[in-house]
């Protein structure tokens, strides 16, 4: 029985390896992912946020001879909410601009995924969980996507 209870709390920790994973949110999309890129694309701009660049991987793949299922970033900011987190900590440049993955799963599921931005600023010094910016992120992003999706 203690091995049962050992080998069951050993599992456990093992799974903390894999934190990260539930730092990437995903939400499901009905279309493809270019149309669905094409929709993210249309909400940030709409939202009156920036759209830095579109990067297409499976395009940059097939470039080289290499396949690569669909999948497409968008990399996108908006100055009132990524400057306050730049001074709270200039390190906060190496994760923002935001940026939104749209790809397409070995089952031929299109899902768009992102980093919560509390996870993504968490360890900087400085950065407060609850600073008034990383719940505009995380709601803008949660909003932006759904409407992507289709939701």
């Amino acid at each position: 029985m203690k091995s049962i209870v050992a080998a069951f709390a050993m599992a456990l920790m093992a799974q903390g390896a894999w934190a990260s994973d539930d730092d990437i949110l995903k939400v499901r999309a009905g279309g493809d992912v270019a149309g669905t890129m094409d929709a993210l694309e249309a909400a940030v701009s709409g939202a009156g946020a920036t759209v830095f660049a579109r990067v297409d991987h499976a395009g940059g793949a097939a470039s080289v001879d290499m396949e690569l299922a669909p999948s497409q970033l968008l990399i996108f900011g908006n100055p009132m909410l990524g400057t306050p987190a730049m001074q709270d900590n200039p390190l906060a440049g190496v994760y923002l601009p935001l940026k939104v993955l749209v790809y397409e799963d070995a089952q031929g599921q299109v899902w768009l995924a992102y980093e919560d931005p509390e996870e993504t600023l968490d360890d900087l010094p400085g950065i407060n969980d609850d600073a008034g910016y990383i719940a505009e992120m995380k709601g803008a992003l949660g909003n932006l996507t759904a409407k992507a999706a289709g939701g």
